[in-house]
């Protein structure tokens, strides 16, 4: 399918962006530091002590949603917890940074912030689905097995213990039972 594949892809732009982040915010600290610069009466050496320390913190944020995004290629299995809440961070990050991007810099950075936020986005919602049996597999009437006379997997007869109820299926779900149409609320 296309979830492994976009999980990769996700991995590889954010490992990349990782390192880009963190060698432009080193850049950024070397010339002020070498240049001596000074922002409204800042202290350049303070100026540049914090332009490495950003160049740390988001190179290892962006390299940490890498890993998140690697683990879901691998594993082959939605994001969960903690990971989860990264992967939604760096999408709110990547929206945020095209808003921006868009009067400072121009629509071409627009459009890749934009793209790795659909990339990302669709990561997290292709691993939605609770099974993987897909959504035209149903059990019961008019499905596999179902009015068509074929074994549904439904034990007939009182559950245990002589409770009139059905007992459940092989699978652990309650047999499918007759469909009522809805009542009509006009008179």
């Amino acid at each position: 399918m296309v979830r492994r594949p976009v999980a990769w892809v996700v991995a590889v732009i954010l490992f990349a962006e990782a390192l880009g982040i963190a060698a432009l915010n080193w850049f950024m600290a070397v010339a002020v530091d070498r240049q001596h610069m000074s922002l409204a009466g800042l202290d350049a050496d303070r100026m540049s002590m914090s332009a490495r320390i950003g160049a740390v913190v988001f190179g290892l944020y962006f390299a940490l949603c890498a890993l998140v995004a690697l683990l879901v290629a691998v594993r082959n299995r939605p994001p969960a917890g903690f990971g989860r809440v990264l992967l939604i961070s760096v999408a709110v990050v990547h929206a945020l940074l095209g808003a921006v991007s868009w009067g400072l810099v121009g629509w071409n950075a627009f459009l890749y912030m934009v793209v790795v936020l659909a990339l990302v986005v669709l990561l997290l919602m292709t691993y939605d689905r609770t099974d993987d049996t897909g959504a035209g597999e149903t059990s019961g009437p008019g499905g596999p097995g179902g009015a068509s006379g074929g074994d549904d997997g439904a034990v007939t007869g009182p559950g245990p213990e002589g409770d009139p109820a059905p007992a459940l299926r092989k699978d652990g779900t309650p047999p499918a039972g007759p469909v009522t149409p809805p009542a009509p609320t006009t008179p």
